[in-house]
């Protein structure tokens, strides 16, 4: 049985030179909530579903600009064409596992339906997205289900955020380690302001594990495909052009834990702005409408950051994650996926 857990910072590892928020969590950034389902059954069920609500309102009224990037597509992300085309997120972002996605819009669908004021609605984009977890879980047990994501939803909060092991990380795999949910933040001044820039994962991905710049003692085995979601929220007014912008930025941070990048990994990036000043309020979608967004000359110091967050992120989502026994559903058999060392060994 695993120790309690320590988040990277812990052991000395203070990454990039931006300094953290109060809770180095994506809930930094100010109405921001997560939750989680975490589906762990007997020998062979080890997953769930992580939902992130980028404020506590009636989203499909009141979206946020939202922008979008994929590094390799061998993956999913539900409702991004959308995003694209539109730059604006109407619903809460979940999580899961590769075969639970239609179960994840489902359960979206039925959220969104019964909020107050949608009683008109007949079209939603659900964003979710996947990582394949069926090293440790049966994946072709539906799991989650509808209700299960349902309550990933309904139970999403303000505050700390449960790390490694957990919701859409409970099966996953990374760097031939127990991978997992892992989150950071950043406070990022720009001129007279400082923002706040969150960002979450989904690790379950292959390569040779670098931490702060150093080797990290794996196997050749380990350097498998995979995929990784990585979802950023700021308070800085952003545009939707500048937010895909910030979510290529992320590519960055993934690349800086040894990330192999290969034909079967999915990478894909989700970044939306909470800032009120930009939000896509029913009047300004109906009409001209001048938002106060940061230009182009202001916004790299959050590109920096972004990098930041997102390398520490994936370092918590395993530091936090713990040895899992479960069912690889390819083979048919148990296995078993041990936590990275801690106290980390030497790092060459």
């Amino acid at each position: 049985m695993d120790h309690k857990r320590h988040r990277i910072r812990e052991f000395g590892f203070a990454l990039g030179h931006f300094e953290p928020g109060p809770l180095n969590a994506i809930t930094d950034v100010d109405g921001l909530r997560v939750g989680h389902a975490t589906c762990r059954e007997g020998e062979r069920t080890r997953t769930g579903a992580t939902a992130i609500l980028p404020h506590g309102g009636n989203l499909f009224q009141d979206k946020v600009p939202a922008g979008f990037a994929v590094f390799n597509g061998f993956g999913k992300l539900a409702g991004s064409t959308q995003i694209t085309e539109l730059g604006e997120i109407e619903t809460p972002i979940v999580l899961t596992n590769t075969l639970a996605v239609g179960r994840g819009i489902e359960a979206i669908v039925r959220h969104t339906l019964v909020q107050p004021g949608n009683e008109k609605v007949v079209s939603i984009n659900a964003v979710v997205g996947e990582t394949n977890d069926s090293r440790l879980n049966d994946i072709r047990a539906a799991r989650p289900t509808v209700d299960e994501v349902l309550s990933a939803i309904a139970t999403a909060r303000s505050g700390p955020v449960e790390e490694g092991a957990v919701g859409a990380g409970t099966g996953t795999v990374a760097f031939g380690l127990k991978g997992g949910i892992g989150t950071s933040s950043r406070l990022v001044p720009v001129g007279a302001e400082t923002y706040r820039l969150g960002v979450l994962v989904q690790s379950n991905y292959g390569g040779h594990l670098m931490i702060a710049g150093h080797d990290y003692a794996a196997l050749a085995e380990h350097d498998k495909d995979g995929s990784i979601v990585i979802i950023l929220a700021t308070d800085a007014p952003l545009c939707s052009r500048n937010l895909e912008r910030l979510a290529r930025r992320s590519f960055g941070g993934l690349a800086r834990t040894g990330a192999a990048l290969s034909n079967g990994s999915g990478d894909y990036a989700l970044a939306f702005s909470t800032a009120e000043a930009v939000r896509c309020t029913p009047e300004r979608r109906k009409g001209v409408s001048v938002s106060p967004a940061l230009g182009n000359d202001a916004v790299s110091p959050l590109f920096e950051a972004a990098i930041e967050a997102t390398e520490e992120a994936i370092l918590n989502s395993l530091a936090m994650a713990t040895r899992t026994e479960g069912y690889n559903a390819a083979t048919g058999r148990s296995s078993t996926v041990d936590a990275i060392t801690l106290p980390l060994p030497a790092l060459r």
